[in-house]
């Protein structure tokens, strides 16, 4: 327990410098020089509000969009902008749900069971604010956790050797499986056909090219912000250019925005579960943060009084899912900080913008870049402290801007996205394979599949593979060294598990009502 407390004061003292006086200014925009990093995370968190109340541009797309842009920033900096766009989403993803009955993220759905009935009974403006009442506390809570789970984490992930990182990356695929919307096979397959992905280029120990096709331009592997874009930025654009608007903004007052002492008591208890399911649920690998909320709603209304209030204008029922909702997406941060495996998309490609500053994650960041570990945890708080700060006076705004119709603004996202991915190599042909690659992600949503799992594959790949090649270099070739080390067996063993469990007939039904629900 000492342990813990040392670790907050440590992490906590270090980052008042590396957060609030970073030496990065602002040359020239003004007289008095700000903080570079307060400014990158009040952006962040500005535009992922703005893109989780837009229904049809989801952090995933942005981020994916804006990695060309964190080139010439500081690595502290551009993963506290990219970490505040994905937090951000979560709070702007509730207005959309409320205010439009369209949930603006997956993780909002519940929301608009009862936050759209309370918004049509006149107390829109209640549930928006017991919607940022709750993300606010249940993110500084979770920001607690990741602070004192951050140090033990990493020692122990520093006891892990090769054999043990790759049976932790394959029991984190097999929950991403598992956590996946539809079918089982199909979530498979997207996650082998990632890993295959990961391969094609010139492989590093023998030079020999794989999966090229004699083609230059895939000598050196498929890019990540290329795929990353296409798949999730072009196609949501083709996947939402195909649905009819239709755009119930609510027309009654927006009304009060904090709730009174009897909406507080209510809400209380709701508040503290939630947070507790989502930091807990926010830490398994393969998505579990968007389980969250629905597990949250679950618990709400099976001990209600009364359950038939749910679904009616509940206040319990926006209170607890939105604490969990923030909760699941700040802890969803621990295992990429402390063991560096991604559990979602948003984190794969938070992969992608470490690797390209050249910081590797994993256990390592903590000690060799204590800024960026401490530096994005106290971001997280300033960034949740923010977001309470926009989201509440700008409702009116938010309100206007969920009246533009989406055929002005997808000419906008195609250009940008255009032009982030020709600014990365200044090559036209990354053009060609994201228009390719968003074809082929609008497909794979046509037929079912879930794209999220195949990016998770994507970028654990090279990663497997490397670690794959070194236990058995190590071991002599003896793929027993997997079983033989207790660590790694323990892993393989619950990667089985859960496995063998949600193939089980019971079990299978039941994974496929909650996900129907």
């Amino acid at each position: 327990m000492m342990d813990v407390f040392a670790n907050l004061g440590l992490g906590f003292a270090t980052v008042w410098k590396i957060v609030w006086w970073s030496p990065a200014f602002l040359q020239g925009a003004v007289a008095i020089p700000l903080p570079m990093n307060i400014l990158l995370c009040f952006v962040g968190c500005l535009v992922g509000t703005l893109i989780g109340v837009l229904p049809g541009v989801g952090p995933i797309a942005t981020i994916a969009m804006l990695l060309p842009i964190t080139f010439g920033l500081d690595p502290v900096g551009a993963l506290i902008m990219l970490a505040g766009i994905y937090y951000g989403a979560q709070y702007g993803g509730s207005t959309t749900a409320i205010l439009v009955n369209i949930p603006g993220e997956a993780t909002s759905v519940v929301t608009t069971l009862d936050g759209h009935q309370m918004a049509k009974q006149g107390r829109a403006g209640v549930a928006l604010g017991t919607a940022a009442l709750g993300s606010f506390f249940a993110g500084c809570v979770a920001t607690v956790v990741i602070a004192a789970l951050g140090a033990p984490l990493t020692k122990l992930a520093l006891l892990f050797g090769p054999a043990e990182y790759f049976s932790l990356m394959v029991m984190g695929l097999c929950f991403a499986v598992v956590l996946a919307r539809g079918s089982i096979l199909k979530a498979f397959c997207m996650i082998m056909l990632g890993l295959l992905l990961s391969t094609v280029g010139t492989d590093l120990e023998t030079g020999q090219e794989r999966m090229t096709f004699g083609f230059a331009p895939l000598a050196d592997g498929i890019d990540f912000a290329v795929l990353a874009m296409g798949v999730f930025g072009f196609a949501e654009v083709l996947r939402n250019l195909e649905n009819p608007e239709t755009r119930d903004v609510v027309k009654t007052k927006i009304g009060r925005l904090l709730p009174d002492w009897n909406d507080i008591k209510q809400c209380i208890n709701p508040v503290l579960r939630g947070t507790g399911i989502g930091a807990i649920l926010g830490i398994l690998p393969g998505n579990g943060a968007v389980l969250g909320p629905f597990a949250s709603y679950t618990v709400e209304k099976k001990i209600a009084k009364d359950p038939s209030r749910f679904g009616k204008g509940a206040i319990e029922g926006v209170a607890g899912p939105e604490s969990a909702n923030n909760a699941g997406a700040q802890t969803a941060f621990i295992p990429l900080l402390t063991l560096g495996i991604p559990p979602n998309a948003v984190m794969a490609l938070m992969v992608g913008a470490m690797t390209i500053h050249g910081i590797i994650p994993g256990p390592q960041v903590m000690t060799k870049n204590p800024d960026l570990f401490w530096g994005m945890i106290a971001s997280m708080w300033i960034g949740n402290l923010m977001l309470l700060v926009i989201n509440l006076p700008l409702v009116g705004l938010w309100v206007k801007l969920l009246q533009v119709p989406y055929r002005l603004m997808f000419p906008a996202i195609l250009i940008f996205c255009c032009i982030g991915i020709y600014s990365v190599n200044n090559q036209p042909v990354d053009v060609a394979f994201t228009a390719m690659f968003g074809l082929f992600g609008y497909i794979l949503i046509k037929l079912g599949f879930e794209p999220a799992p195949m990016l998770l594959g994507f970028v654990l790949g090279k990663l497997m593979e490397e670690k794959l090649r070194q236990a058995l270099i190590i071991s002599r070739g003896s793929f027993m060294t997997f079983v033989e080390r207790p660590i790694s067996a323990g892993l393989l063993l619950v990667a089985v598990a859960v496995l063998v469990i949600a193939l089980l007939p019971s079990m299978s039904k039941k994974r496929d009502e909650v996900f129907t629900e």
